[in-house]
């Protein structure tokens, strides 16, 4: 391993790196030019952190750089090259070396213009923040910081190399970046950075919504992600990117008649982050489902508040209408049909526990709401916990009871029946054996017969289901139309 050791003022870094990375630092310098780790690798060196992914800046021609590795690297690829960057793999890294450059926006396009710079200095005063704005030059290991990202990084504050404004216009998804890095490291954005992206924010609209999603994704995901959105919300980035979550805000009332709901949202969405399990548990951290979930959970309050006779205010049917609106966003924001689907399947069913706490539940009851689940059961079962956030503890308590019993009756019914995959107790071919139908619509209302009858009863035997299926039969208008075949016995009723 190599080492490098810088100084500011008195304090002392130590560098591990890859020999890989000294290598390759040397076969540009013997060949003539210069090149440098650069960026978040960079960064994560002084946050003890080690990437996979390596990116190195030069005053090399993309072509020249291609002659370099071509033989040393692993394999690599040119898909970047219109934008200077030549990709590869080697010892296991996947490592990107870009030609000193300069973005631009057009405002109106969402492609960069690319221009090739000149220097090393030059290269890094175009990177978004200070902390991402170091280089490490190669092989020497000479840190170089000229604009006090070492200095921002101890004080975990957030400011860009120049003037705010340059840097996001000339790549305005700088802003996402700024709430993401909030939420990942923690840091502080210094004022003069949030004034710009306060003035800057319409300007998102012009990034691809595949790159904010990504961004969004990075964001939720940190450890800190009540302060990322907060960001977001307070600059005014989320009227364009996430505006139901910016309306919740207007949910404050003045009369103090219930919680703020924006307020509420980003403490369940901090608690649901901080109930994921372990990597061997049923929700590993951090889980964008659960904690996406739990920020659009109530989105749908605002267009459903009613200010009732007395004073007390109701979102009735909040839960299906914030389901829709976040299905809507996430289409907009370009997330695939499986994450979508199962966002917005929980923050429609998050609502449905609270039934049980004011009255119980049959077996039935139980068995329906593990089915309407799914596979997104144990998220909803950290949603819902997360969802209390009363200062009443008696209240609190007696919801966390009333969720333990839930979660005890759950598991006493998985051990009698397979709840998981809960179906009918005769299944399509026989019902069709035993009523003489043909594939159709009305075996499928057969069909939903039996399993309504599963639900509310449990498993039955089989010569109970064909009694209960023959008596619906003879009460349905299509029956007089099919005779069942004579003599028809099911393999259920012989096994039995």
């Amino acid at each position: 391993m190599a080492h490098a050791h810088q100084k500011s003022d008195s304090h002392t870094v130590d560098f591990h790196v890859d020999p890989v990375v000294l290598e390759l630092g040397q076969r540009f310098v013997d060949a003539g030019h210069e090149l440098s780790l650069v960026g978040g690798p960079v960064r994560d060196l002084f946050l003890g952190r080690i990437s996979p992914d390596l990116d190195f800046t030069t005053d090399a021609t993309p072509d020249q750089t291609l002659a370099l590795i071509r033989k040393w690297a692993d394999n690599f690829w040119e898909i970047g090259r219109a934008f200077g960057t030549i990709g590869m793999r080697k010892s296991g890294f996947q490592i990107e070396i870009t030609t000193y450059r300069a973005d631009a926006y057009d405002p109106e396009s969402r492609k960069p213009a690319v221009a090739f710079g000149s220097s090393l200095t030059e290269d890094l005063l175009r990177r978004d923040f200070t902390i991402n704005a170091m280089a490490l030059r190669l092989p020497s290991m000479e840190l170089v910081d000229p604009f006090g990202g070492v200095r921002d990084l101890h004080a975990s504050v957030l400011a860009t190399p120049g003037a705010p404004e340059t840097s996001f216009s000339d790549d305005p998804l700088r802003m996402m970046r700024a709430a993401r890095f909030a939420s990942q490291l923690g840091v502080a954005v210094r004022d003069d950075v949030k004034q710009a992206m306060t003035r800057m924010a319409e300007r998102i609209t012009i990034i691809s919504a595949e790159r904010t999603r990504e961004e969004l994704v990075k964001l939720i995901c940190g450890s800190h992600p009540r302060v990322g959105i907060d960001l977001l919300v307070d600059t005014g980035l989320a009227e364009f990117v996430l505006p139901e979550v910016s309306a919740l805000r207007l949910e404050a009332d003045e009369h103090h008649r219930h919680k703020d709901v924006y307020q509420h949202s980003l403490q369940v969405l901090e608690q649901a982050a901080g109930m994921e399990t372990g990597a061997d548990g049923p929700v590993p951290g951090p889980d964008f489902v659960l904690r996406f979930a739990a920020l659009m959970h109530d989105v749908g309050k605002p267009a459903t508040r009613r200010f009732e006779p007395g004073g007390a205010v109701s979102f009735r049917h909040h839960d299906m209408v914030g389901s829709k609106l976040t299905k809507k966003r996430m289409k907009a924001l370009r997330f695939d049909n499986d994450t979508i689907k199962a966002v917005a399947r929980l923050v429609e069913l998050h609502m449905r526990f609270y039934g049980y706490g004011e009255a119980g539940w049959s077996d039935s009851a139980v068995r329906r709401y593990v089915t309407d689940a799914g596979p997104l059961l144990d998220r909803l079962h950290l949603l819902t916990r997360s969802d209390v956030t009363t200062r009443n503890q008696r209240k609190a308590d007696r919801l966390s009871f009333a969720y333990d019993d839930l979660e005890a009756r759950i598991a006493a019914l998985r051990e009698q029946e397979s709840l998981e995959a809960v179906r009918p107790d005769l299944d399509g071919g026989q019902i069709m054996a035993l009523l003489g139908l043909k594939p159709g619509p009305v075996v499928g209302k057969a069909y939903k017969f039996l399993l309504e009858e599963r639900m509310e009863h449990g498993p039955l035997e089989p010569a109970v289901a064909e009694a209960k299926l023959r008596e619906w039969w003879a009460d349905q208008p299509e029956a007089a139309e099919h005779e069942p075949a004579a003599g028809v016995e099911l393999s259920t009723t012989e096994e039995s």
